[in-house]
């Protein structure tokens, strides 16, 4: 299955991403991120639906939440950046 990871900078802000789009309708699961995207070492991301990417996007500019970077995760388990 394909989804999409918003990298956040902590693991409160990603819980504050997932909370954003729960209240807009959009799940999302907060998620240590994968050391193939993690530049700092540890980091935290909300994995969403690949149909869902665009909303959530959306909520999260409109609230003042833009994320650092996006990453597609693909079916084989490849990810690859995506502009945000």
């Amino acid at each position: 299955m394909v989804h999409y990871l918003i990298v956040c900078r902590s693991l409160t802000h990603a819980q504050r991403t997932a909370h954003l789009l729960e209240r807009a309708g959009i799940a999302g699961s907060v998620i240590r991120a994968p050391k193939v995207i993690s530049k700092e070492g540890c980091g935290y991301c909300v994995r969403v639906a690949e149909r869902k990417l665009t909303d959530a996007l959306m909520v999260l500019r409109r609230e003042g939440m833009a994320p650092r970077q996006v990453f597609l995760q693909s079916a084989e388990g490849v990810y690859s950046e995506v502009p945000a």
